[in-house]
């Protein structure tokens, strides 16, 4: 049982310090950095840097704040992007028929592919262009084969400088779903969040720098049930030990009767759509910094 398990390093850090920042746009900017051996074992989590933006969670957000989202993710990407990266492979991992796991594959949908365009625009569009190409290679129990698997292939032929590969996420808070993207250098194992351990993708596996985007669309039922519980406890004047033992009790019954049971927003269609267009955005913008909005959408609609 995954009771208090978290995609994201900002919840899961404990002890670990970060750095905030409150954007003037309302953007919540948090940075973990995982530096040792001992750290990352404790957290569970690759060493590397771990950048969270946070925005309020609500179904509708206001133009503003979707450019202002896209324009920090894109900062951040770029961050880390190897110096004069010029080809990038952007992958969107997970399954397209099932809503809370489409992220991936409906944010590549999105994103600007300029490989094949080489020799086909005016010199002055193309030296502000990288290489990019995109895929979703769907997921094992549709495929038969790991995505690691399908990636290394298309890895070693293309031969990026880059990987980006878009997921979704388990949050430890209900409140961060569609509200939280998370940005991380460390590479990213398919399915982990849900128990659905698969090769992970990284340097090694891949051959070149795995930049891990994600946004948080499930959370376990236990959790929910534990963090209610606990809230009554609290306000019963209780102590810390009863909500441990209450949370090993939901825990265990959650397990008994209903398994590892993960809960989404009902309105997870609207969510998915709307995080994928910001996620493409930020993309695109991180690859293409020589373009405009504008040029972006133009080149798109041919």
């Amino acid at each position: 049982m995954r009771a208090k398990w978290t995609d994201l390093a900002m919840e899961a850090r404990g002890s670990v310090p970060v750095s905030d920042v409150r954007l003037k746009s309302g953007i919540e900017r948090t940075v973990v950095r995982i530096e040792d051996e001992q750290t990352a074992r404790e957290l569970g989590r690759p060493q590397g840097t771990y950048v969270t933006l946070s925005c309020p969670q609500t179904m509708t957000i206001e133009l503003s704040m979707r450019e202002a989202l896209s324009r920090e993710l894109a900062q951040a990407i770029r961050q880390m992007l190897p110096e004069h990266a010029r080809t990038v492979l952007v992958t969107g991992l997970g399954n397209r028929s099932v809503t809370p796991d489409a992220l991936g594959p409906r944010t590549v949908e999105r994103v600007l592919v300029t490989r094949h365009m080489d020799g086909c625009l005016p010199d002055d569009v193309s030296a502000r262009m990288a290489s990019v190409c995109a895929a979703a290679p769907g997921v094992l129990g549709v495929t038969g084969l790991e995505t690691a698997e399908v990636l290394r292939g298309m890895a070693e032929h293309v031969q990026p400088d880059a990987v980006i590969a878009v997921d979704a996420l388990a949050a430890r808070s209900s409140a961060r779903i569609c509200s939280t993207i998370q940005i991380a250098d460390t590479g990213i194992s398919p399915g982990s969040g849900v128990g659905n351990h698969q090769k992970a993708l990284t340097r090694e596996t891949l051959g070149a720098p795995v930049i891990a985007v994600g946004v948080p669309m499930v959370v376990y039922a236990s959790t929910i049930a534990s963090d209610a519980m606990s809230d009554m406890i609290r306000e019963d004047g209780g102590t810390e030990a009863d909500e441990e033992k209450v949370a090993a009790c939901v825990e265990r019954v959650v397990s008994e009767r209903l398994g590892d049971l993960i809960v989404t927003p009902r309105e997870v269609d609207a969510l998915v759509e709307r995080m994928a267009g910001i996620l493409a955005e930020g993309i695109n913008l991180a690859l293409h910094p020589g373009l405009s909005r504008e040029e972006i959408e133009q080149l798109m609609a041919t």
